[in-house]
């Protein structure tokens, strides 16, 4: 089966597991609650957040770090044209939108809020039910929002279970991502990766390539090393020659 592509031209990975969060996100989304969705970076937050915005409307904004990438993110799903205005205008042009619409405003990749953002999201939820997707609630890691955290709802991603990464590898080599071999070695992946999604996916990247044999213990060692490879090294330098620099003491 042909897998689709991202508009980053990686493989579309398949959404396996969650569960119990995607009906408890359900359930608070009927509810109108604000949502505090926690997790260590590459646990999924994101893709389950992509995941829910198919199934439920959501208003999202996936870069949450700057007001003028905020405002660029929600002004068009929310028929605001671009205009010569000052952020301040931009601000209350959006606020005022928000309080008419009424949508689920998703605040994705929060992590230190300064107090004009702080302002604006505590506006927000002034307006419309709000989720925050950060990798730490701790005050010294969020910022000015903190005290705001008190009105929402909160919800933990951990890792993925065994059960959870075999049904992604089922489902990878479903789609064509991975080859078969690779269900022999789910069990493998789920040590390597503790569960996280984000170097799962990247194991599948490697796996995609082809070139190893799975049934050579030596050769899981390098598909590892390959995907730290490319984690640390630029494209453009040869996996021979970073494999020789990462083994140098």
């Amino acid at each position: 089966m042909t897998s689709a592509i991202t508009a980053t031209g990686r493989p579309d990975f398949p959404f396996v597991g969650r569960e119990k969060e995607l009906a408890r996100l359900e359930q608070l989304h009927a509810q109108r609650r604000h949502v505090l969705l926690v997790g260590p970076a590459g646990v999924g937050k994101s893709a389950l957040i992509r995941h829910v915005a198919t199934r439920l409307p959501l208003l999202v904004c996936p870069e949450s770090a700057r007001l003028s990438e905020i405002f660029t993110a929600l002004e068009q799903p929310l028929g605001l044209e671009a205009a010569d205005l000052k952020l301040v205008q931009r601000k209350n042009r959006l606020l005022a939108a928000l309080a008419r619409a009424r949508p689920t405003v998703v605040f994705d990749g929060v992590g230190w809020t300064t107090p004009k953002l702080a302002s604006f999201l505590e506006c927000v939820c002034q307006r419309a039910p709000v989720w925050v997707a950060t990798r730490s609630e701790r005050p010294w890691d969020i910022g000015r929002v903190w005290p705001l955290l008190v009105q929402f709802q909160r919800l933990e991603l951990h890792p993925l279970s065994l059960r959870d990464t075999r049904a992604l590898v089922e489902a990878a080599i479903g789609q064509g991502l991975i080859p078969l071999e690779a269900v022999r070695i789910a069990d493998w992946l789920h040590r390597r990766s503790a569960g996280n999604p984000q170097v799962l996916r990247a194991l599948f990247r490697e796996l995609a390539t082809g070139g190893y044999d799975l049934s050579n213990p030596l050769a899981l060692r390098r598909l590892d090393l390959d995907r730290r490879i490319h984690e640390v090294f630029p494209a453009s330098e040869t996996l021979a020659q970073a494999r020789e620099d990462l083994r140098d003491p």
